[in-house]
């Protein structure tokens, strides 16, 4: 009996690694590192004493090891620093992800995301598939603390997600299926199977929605889309009946770095553990260095003397002429904000001044994205969104509204948003 044991245990080994080598067997030729390299510099670099602290970038940084140390120090500092009482599920769920891959306790944040978790319930009946993306995010968190406590919130999120009918959304696929593999590998023992089969099913009906829109040239959905698919399609148990060929995806994405298109810190924090081998799942593996009481400082470059007009003001538009639609506006307010204030600072402050100018936000792989104004939402079925215009520039990058673009001291003074 014993012998059988080991022939058991040695063969699920077995198992296991070569399944692990064939998810792995795409990696960046050494002759394209230097790319690699170069977009994380670049994301690094976005690292300073006065920019918002991301937990994404730090996530990336712990995955695949900072080049910059003093900048992953300064990150964590100010993210255990942070005020996280405003936050929204997502957001929090992601401050406790970063602070975890950087060894740090999340102190009370995780029972605070466990209780905002059990409370949860979907907007509306058939909510936008983007809706469930911070969900996600904290079942994830979640489970990487406490599977066992997890799993009764993870089979209600499970069977809201069969239950919703809405048009797929890539990165929230992609998140659901990193975060119920996380719950499917660690299904307490003595539970009952019907957590496996729930788990089990979601996971392939959502590897299916993402192999569908694996396109010819190895890119899965969007270049911005691809990072979180293939961290999905690589650790999930449960396989797609297309077959997925990474190194085509990888030799792809090498290409668009190599055009340009990875120059924003988000789209690069979004790509860079896949480049490296790495998934969100990696987090409580992730080793890392012995603390140094003294806590960091990035160089402060200086900076033109502002001038007495500190504040800058914007001319800020809605405009809604779709028809089919019942409420028609096109308003203007005019708002004054402090130069390099982002662009939700416009938002609130339009807001406070006139109820017109409310809006709602929905957490997504680049953070709160604008999915409301006035009440009238964007609607997948019916192809409508709303669209950032600085005068005649777009707001927006593969689609994404850069909801955390910052306004210069040279600002043309205009905002416009149109539904279209």
């Amino acid at each position: 009996m014993a012998w059988f044991f080991l022939c058991l245990l040695n063969l699920l080994w077995a198992t296991a690694a070569t399944s692990t080598q064939t998810r792995s067997s795409c990696s960046v030729p050494p002759a394209q590192q230097p790319l690699v390299d170069g977009i994380q510099v670049l994301m690094e670099s976005s690292v300073t004493n006065s920019a918002l602290p991301n937990p994404s970038i730090l996530i990336a940084m712990n995955l695949v090891g900072a080049h910059n140390l003093e900048a992953q120090k300064l990150l964590t500092y100010k993210l255990m620093d942070s005020d996280t009482a405003d936050l929204t599920i997502g957001q929090l769920a992601l401050n406790i992800i970063a602070l975890s891959s950087s060894c740090r306790d999340p102190g009370n944040k995780v029972s605070i995301l466990q209780e905002q978790m059990e409370n949860w319930a979907p907007s509306r009946p058939n909510a936008e598939a983007s809706s469930f993306y911070g969900p996600s995010l904290a079942i994830l968190a979640l489970c990487q603390k406490n599977p066992e406590k997890t799993l009764r919130v993870a089979a209600l999120f499970a069977k809201t997600l069969l239950a919703n009918s809405s048009p797929f959304n890539m990165d929230t696929g992609a998140m659901v299926t990193l975060a119920l593999t996380c719950m499917y590998n660690k299904i307490p023992v003595g539970s009952e199977e019907g957590y496996r089969t729930l788990f089990g099913k979601v996971l392939k009906d959502t590897v299916e929605n993402i192999s569908l829109r694996i396109k010819d040239n190895g890119i899965i959905g969007d270049i911005y889309s691809t990072g979180l698919a293939m961290q999905a399609l690589s650790v999930s148990p449960k396989r797609p009946n297309k077959e997925w060929n990474c190194q085509k995806t990888m030799d792809a994405i090498l290409n668009e770095i190599k055009q340009g298109k990875f120059h924003n810190p988000m789209s690069i924090a979004q790509i860079l553990p896949s480049l490296e081998g790495k998934t969100y799942l990696d987090v409580p593996h992730v080793s890392c260095s012995p603390d140094h009481e003294v806590q960091p400082t990035l160089p402060s470059y200086p900076s033109p003397v502002p001038t007495a007009a500190s504040n800058i003001t914007v001319m800020y538009t809605i405009n809604n002429q779709l028809r089919g639609v019942e409420l028609l506006f096109n308003v203007t307010t005019e708002v004054s904000v402090r130069s390099g204030s982002v662009l939700l600072v416009v938002l609130e402050e339009a807001k406070r001044k006139n109820s017109m100018f409310k809006f709602e936000t929905t957490m997504t792989s680049w953070g709160l994205v604008v999915s409301s104004i006035n009440n009238i939402a964007e609607n997948v079925n019916h192809k409508t969104y709303w669209q950032f215009l600085s005068g005649t520039t777009p707001l927006m990058e593969g689609g994404r509204i850069k909801e955390m673009w910052a306004f210069p001291p040279s600002f043309e003074g205009y905002i416009f948003l149109f539904l279209i």
